[in-house]
């Protein structure tokens, strides 16, 4: 059954219990959640289950039929997902076992002086966090960020700001990340409307909160410029693959060839043979074809051969597919990767995202109880009743899940569940924005119970406080922007 599907028999049945109870049971559904993850530090997946159980039995769905909406939504959410989920984390692992996300940050930061920097980091940031998980592009930027401050004489925030903020928006509002995914799997979104409205969205906001936003930072968070030699230790720290593609200007080309010898008899591959326009290409794949999908299927006639076979390669397991292939043949191939090679590289990405699979099946599973438990129905009478937009509903139960837990993808999922049945009545590309909305309010205000939280703190060398008013503020920037620009974008659609 698809996701439509669901959605409009969702409608049409009665919910399990009476309305007051139903709220009640929802409420204590998602306190159980935030709260084993908050106070008890549950892993979210047993949090999720658990929360599911005190919602089905509470709401009148009993345990037989609880755990039958659960499996049915891990089993329909994992199958949909998972797989592109999949499939971009080896995108992502050739990218960077290749070298070539190196390159690719090399090659901008060679060439762009101190004034251009923040502007050339965050562009690239937003490219890498197409195909990279946030945490992944964290690794590999900070060292880059580090290098530049203490090479520029500039402020660590001014540079890195506009970094976390390009790899922020990407992983929250364009597919094909986890968060977007399940908003757009959850409401019945159209992917290919969703990616375009996400990157309409996703440019102006990383402009805002990056190099806009990191000016101001950089007077609340007066970090003095590291000294080269601290630099070097953060490039260590970072998990950097190339030494020489870390520094933004890394002396003669002989000493990068030194570089490059030394790496290959560190890593066993010459990376050299590895080029900035095949890494771009890689990461540009599966965006630019469920994109040309998505303007065949407005531009040209149902039946029309072309549209059809754009329609294939344009499908996201299809497109993601072909990236990975690409991937292999224009990345692995030239630097070094023998068929074993190959599988290590995308075998290897896999392991890293078996929570993330976790937590997204399981969040399926607490998603379709709540639809079946009909607690979407009444929230969608609610929001008639007092004439609340669709999109701004969607991003307030975001944002108080997001601040209650500290995951974004929890708060996904959750609020994408709740406000469902709203999508089933409205237009496809209002659908789209209210999945860019749900996406804009998970990225809400991250703090102390947010693991990107501490990552940030870590890896920067903050306190705190200081974390708050750099890190905080940005992640609050790029949800407020996100959210005015899709209600603007509702306005002419």
């Amino acid at each position: 059954m698809s996701t439509a599907q669901v959605l409009a028999q969702a409608q049409e049945t009665a919910p399990a219990t009476g309305g007051t109870q139903l709220i009640v049971a929802a409420l204590l559904g998602i306190a159980a959640i935030v709260l084993l993850i908050t106070w008890l530090h549950v892993h979210p997946f047993l949090a999720l289950i658990a929360g599911t159980g005190v919602l089905g039995i509470v709401g009148g769905l009993g345990a037989g039929s609880t755990i039958e909406s659960f499996t049915d939504g891990v089993g329909s959410t994992v199958g949909s997902v998972g797989v592109l989920i999949a499939l971009g984390a080896m995108i992502g692992g050739l990218l960077r076992d290749s070298g070539g996300a190196d390159r690719v940050v090399e090659a901008v930061t060679r060439r762009v002086g101190p004034r251009g920097m923040p502007w050339a980091l965050a562009g690239v940031a937003a490219l890498i966090g197409l195909p990279l998980f946030f945490e992944v592009g964290v690794v590999l930027l900070v060292p880059v960020v580090v290098l530049v401050a203490a090479r520029t004489r500039s402020s660590v925030i001014a540079i890195g700001i506009p970094a976390l903020a390009g790899l922020s928006v990407l992983h929250g509002l364009v597919p094909p990340h986890p968060g977007p995914l399940v908003a757009i799997d959850a409401l019945g979104a159209d992917l290919g409307l969703t990616l375009l409205f996400g990157l309409v969205v996703a440019i102006p906001t990383v402009i805002v909160a990056g190099p806009l936003f990191g000016r101001l930072a950089a007077r609340w968070v007066p970090l003095p410029p590291p000294s080269e030699s601290a630099a070097a230790v953060a490039g260590e720290a970072g998990g950097t693959r190339d030494d020489d593609a870390t520094r933004p200007d890394s002396g003669t080309e002989p000493d990068r060839a030194t570089a490059r010898v030394a790496t290959a008899e560190r890593t066993g591959r010459d990376r050299s043979g590895v080029r900035v326009g095949a890494a771009v290409v890689v990461m540009l794949t599966p965006v630019v074809l469920m994109l040309i999908r998505a303007i065949a299927e407005i531009a040209l006639p149902d039946g029309n051969p072309l549209r059809s076979a754009l329609e294939i390669v344009g499908e996201p397991i299809i497109a993601l597919l072909l990236g990975v292939v690409v991937a292999m043949v224009t990345l692995g191939l030239p630097s070094g990767m023998g068929r074993q090679g190959l599988t290590d590289s995308v075998g290897g990405a896999l392991p890293a995202i078996a929570g993330i699979l976790l937590i997204v099946g399981a969040g399926g599973g607490f998603k379709q109880t709540l639809v079946d438990a009909g607690v979407g129905t009444l929230i969608g009478q609610w929001a008639s009743a007092v004439a609340l937009s669709p999109l701004l509903l969607g991003w307030l139960v975001a944002v108080a899940i997001r601040v209650a837990t500290g995951s974004a993808t929890v708060a996904t999922i959750t609020a994408a569940g709740i406000v469902a049945p709203l999508a089933a009545g409205l237009p496809p590309a209002t659908v789209a924005l209210l999945a860019l909305a749900v996406g804009a309010g998970s990225l809400f205000f991250s703090h102390v119970n947010d693991a990107g939280f501490w990552l940030v703190k870590e890896y920067f060398g903050l306190t705190v406080g200081q974390t708050i008013k750099s890190w905080s503020v940005m992640e609050t920037v790029i949800s407020v922007v996100g959210l005015l620009l899709v209600l603007l974008i509702s306005v002419f659609v």
